[in-house]
């Protein structure tokens, strides 16, 4: 039990501090996952006044729903699969372009027990982050270790971080010199 609180609260803290990124920035954030059933927007609406920077979440735990809600081609999912660098890429893009919002963070992956293969083994998780501003997508596929609910809750934090490190960039890219 411990641990799972001090996981939450590593996970709160993660929240919290993007949520004041987001807030600094004026900015408005839109969730799409589908690994991680929501969790990722369920950390960041725990922190008290997120409806000032948190605009939704997509949950798009079948194909269906990721080409339905999201615009991710049937195509993409038919050749590369869900777990891929194409498919974050495609969710991420339909989360900014149906939300509006400034930033977005997508993920996909294999939590297990069962669904791994040998090119994507149990554990593994495409992420992806997008600004409006910038035309390039920041991607990245982990590859986590534990259980089920280890490997949801690894990819949440990384989530949490990479989307933190983007704002973080953006603000001190948008600061002016003070040399």
């Amino acid at each position: 039990m411990a641990t799972s609180l001090a996981a939450d609260a590593e996970l709160y803290a993660l929240a919290e501090r993007t949520g004041q990124a987001l807030q600094a920035a004026r900015w408005r954030l839109a969730t799409a996952e589908s690994c991680t059933a929501g969790w990722i927007a369920k950390a960041l609406t725990d922190v008290p006044g997120s409806s000032q920077w948190f605009e939704c979440g997509y949950v798009t735990y079948s194909n269906a729903a990721k080409m339905r809600d999201l615009g991710v081609c049937e195509q993409t999912l038919t050749e590369q699969g869900a777990v891929s660098e194409a498919t974050v890429r495609e969710m991420v893009d339909g989360a900014l372009a149906r939300s509006g919002t400034e930033i977005a963070v997508a993920v996909s992956g294999i939590a297990g027990p069962e669904g791994g293969t040998p090119d994507k083994p149990v554990g593994t998780v495409w992420l992806a982050v997008a600004m409006r501003t910038r035309p390039e997508r920041f991607c990245e596929r982990c590859d986590f270790e534990g259980d089920r609910d280890a490997v949801r809750r690894q990819t949440v934090a990384h989530a949490l971080r990479r989307t933190l490190e983007m704002l973080e960039a953006h603000a001190a890219a948008a600061r002016p010199d003070r040399s």
